[in-house]
């Protein structure tokens, strides 16, 4: 499998015990509904496959797991710090008008102060919260996508409006 026929789940953040237990944190919005019988590690470029012995997941986006063949804390200290992946078919369906912040990609976005910014040209995945990429006067601007930003979305005219944080742009610009 290759990393274009999957998608992004998680990363292992630290062992516990010392029989080869891992905890994941969750950057999957719906990682309660995700099948994990067994997920893809990238390691040194290449996604390997590990098969989950047991899980057990926990309402602030973490899980600890055990995997087939790790039984020993030194086994999955190797872990730490690795991405995790599913195939793509094992996505779950969601509704058509269900919208995440990865489809404001392609958006354009309007500031209610400086007015339209541009095209939200990426939308990276942080812990604790997702980045809009927009360029504007010839210079790339950050902004965070959140429910206090976030003023409208409009499908139809593929706009979203924002209220930036005050001195927001004028850091970019100066």
């Amino acid at each position: 499998m290759t990393k274009e026929e999957s998608f992004y789940i998680g990363y292992v953040t630290k062992t516990k015990g010392l029989k080869g237990e891992v905890q994941v944190y969750f950057e999957f919005d719906a990682y309660e509904d995700l099948e994990l019988d067994v997920v893809f590690l990238e390691m040194n470029g290449k996604m390997v496959p590990f098969f989950v012995k047991s899980h057990k997941l926990y309402p602030n986006q973490t899980g600890l797991f055990y995997f087939d063949d790790v039984d020993h804390i030194d086994k999955a200290q190797a872990l730490l710090k690795k991405k995790l992946y599913l195939p793509l078919s094992k996505k779950p369906e969601r509704d058509e008008d269900e919208l995440t912040y990865h489809d404001l990609k392609g958006y354009t976005a309007i500031d209610e102060t400086h007015g339209e910014l541009g095209e939200i040209i990426a939308v990276n995945e942080y812990p604790q919260q997702f980045v809009a990429t927009v360029r504007f006067k010839e210079k790339e601007i950050l902004f965070p996508l959140n429910e206090e930003i976030i003023i409208e979305i409009d499908d139809e005219e593929q706009a979203i409006l924002v209220d930036l944080p005050e001195g927001l742009l004028e850091i970019y610009l100066d």
